[in-house]
């Protein structure tokens, strides 16, 4: 568990300045539901007016005047766009920074596999987004408590779930693409989760581009359907799940084989 260790001491700074960062951006956001919700059903009235605009962001079936309606469209944007650049940027460099601060000659002289190389820095990653994540929820619970308003516990466990699935299916997919980088790639990784992004955005504008959910990871995400259905929709996360696994055996098997310079 050496390499994991020093990975997390290493990326212990970025951790804490993404999760306070989005912490601080989604308790600002909960803090302000109690000022807006008299003022929401005229904000819900005139979004349901704004064609493709409403339908984009799923805010044509929810009501704003609630506070699992704001939480999922406002405080899910913040968490999805937030974790998703997170898990992205944290995966599609942890392997690649080794070439590129000629720092491989030190760690693969020493008696360890690059198997194990491997699977400790994917727990490492994986590790950061569960404790990223664990923190947001506690902000998230302990900010809706000091505004006095009764915890929707389902709602709020579902949606930050199905961030969390999220954010591994984003970092294991940038993990396996970090595997074939040699300068590091933190651009791509920002790039892949923001194309995702938009992807979804496309897609509930677009009853023809309907296929996409089942590309983008933000499709199960969709506060809208989580809060009306009361559950994920397995079957799209099984997909995502699929493009993880594909992600992490790609790595292994290309950074097992790669010629390091």
């Amino acid at each position: 568990m050496t390499i994991m260790i020093h990975e997390l001491r290493q990326g212990f700074k970025g951790l804490l300045i993404w999760t306070l960062s989005i912490g601080f951006l989604l308790v600002i956001c909960v803090l302000m539901f109690p000022d807006m919700k008299d003022q929401m059903g005229d904000v819900s009235n005139m979004f349901a007016s704004m064609g493709s605009f409403t339908e984009a962001f799923s805010m044509d079936r929810l009501n704003f005047g609630t506070l699992t309606g704001f939480y999922a469209v406002e405080c899910g944007n913040i968490l999805g766009l937030g974790g998703a650049f997170f898990a992205a940027f944290s995966a599609s460099v942890i392997l690649a920074k080794e070439e590129k601060e000629h720092t491989a000659e030190f760690l693969l002289t020493h008696p360890v596999s690059r198997g194990r190389v491997i699977a400790e820095k994917l727990m490492a990653v994986l590790l950061q987004i569960l404790i990223m994540n664990l923190a947001l929820w506690l902000m998230s619970v302990g900010s809706i408590a000091a505004i006095g308003e009764t915890i929707p516990w389902k709602d709020i466990n579902l949606i930050h779930l199905s961030f969390l699935i999220l954010q591994v299916e984003l970092a294991c997919v940038c993990f396996g693409i970090s595997a074939f980088l040699r300068r590091g790639g933190v651009g791509l990784g920002l790039g892949i989760a923001g194309i995702m992004y938009f992807l979804n955005i496309i897609k509930n504008i677009s009853d023809s581009a309907d296929f996409l959910k089942y590309v983008t990871p933000f499709g199960y995400t969709e506060g809208a359907d989580i809060i009306s259905n009361g559950s994920l929709d397995m079957r799209l996360i099984a997909v995502g799940m699929v493009y993880a696994v594909i992600g992490v055996v790609v790595a292994f098997v290309k950074y097992s084989r790669k010629d390091i310079k």
